[in-house]
Formats: C-alpha cells, structure tokens, sequence
C-alpha cells in the first residue's frame, strides 16, 4: 500500500474526512490505543521528540489524550470531549512549534506503523487520509 504525504501551503485548512468508523470496529478501543502509543514510541524515539513531553509520566498522559482523540474521531465514546473538552487541535498545537518537516517525520512514523497493522487496506486508507489532511492543519511555523 502507498501512502501519499500531501504537499500544502502553510494556514491552508482544507476540508477533513473524518476515518471510517469501521477502522474502530476492526481495532477495538484497545487496538486503537496500541497504534497510537506505538506510534508515541516511534516519535520519542525521532527527530521531533523536543514536541513532546519528556517525563514517562507526561509521555503516557500525552498517549492516552491522543488515544482519546482518535477513539473519538472513529466514532467512538466522546473520551477526549469528557476528560478534555472540545478537541480545537489547532488551538491545543499552538504553543509547538510545528514545521512541514515534523509533520512529515510525524506521519512518516504512522507509515511504519501502518504497514505493521494487520487491517484491511480501505481502513488503513481512510485512516491515512485523515492524517495526511489533518495534519496540514496544525504546521504553524514555516520551515528552518
């Protein structure tokens, strides 16, 4: 399976297609919380670990919000709205300095992981162009 990394200007929001709620269904609330925390743990380990919190206990908190995050956006129960309010990404992601190059390392880490995953391509694909697009929306520094 390939997956493309979408070229886009900076401050350019284009519009999202939310993953299809079957990539929960296959996954499980459990499953979703694995890629996502092996996912944490490829990017701790990359160039763009300075973004994330340093302390294994700020780490782990870090992993479940994003888990939340993504349960949510699946369709599944509203676990980021209930333990953090509405998700406004853009907002949260402000204080980062986040450049095209660390989105790309970022859903570079999800490739690898996605090719892992033993899940229907249609499902990694949705999954995908939700990341790809998504992301766009929270580069907020040009690149160095």
């Amino acid at each position: 399976m390939q997956f493309t990394i979408t070229e886009a200007p900076m401050g350019i929001r284009p519009p999202v297609v939310k993953p299809d709620p079957k990539v929960l269904e296959f996954l499980g609330e459990e499953g979703m919380r694995k890629l996502i925390s092996d996912h944490y743990d490829l990017l701790r380990q990359s160039d763009i670990k300075g973004l994330f919190p340093p302390t294994d206990e700020g780490f782990a908190l870090a992993k479940q919000h994003s888990a939340d995050f993504f349960i949510q956006i699946c369709g599944g129960p509203d676990y980021f709205n209930q333990n953090r309010g509405a998700p406004m990404m853009v907002g949260r992601h402000q204080p980062f300095k986040i450049t095209p190059n660390a989105r790309k390392i970022w859903l570079e880490s999800y490739i690898i992981i996605l090719n892992k995953l033993d899940m229907p391509d249609d499902l990694k694909q949705s999954f995908w162009n939700y990341l790809d697009i998504f992301s766009i929306w929270m580069v907020n520094t040009p690149q160095d």
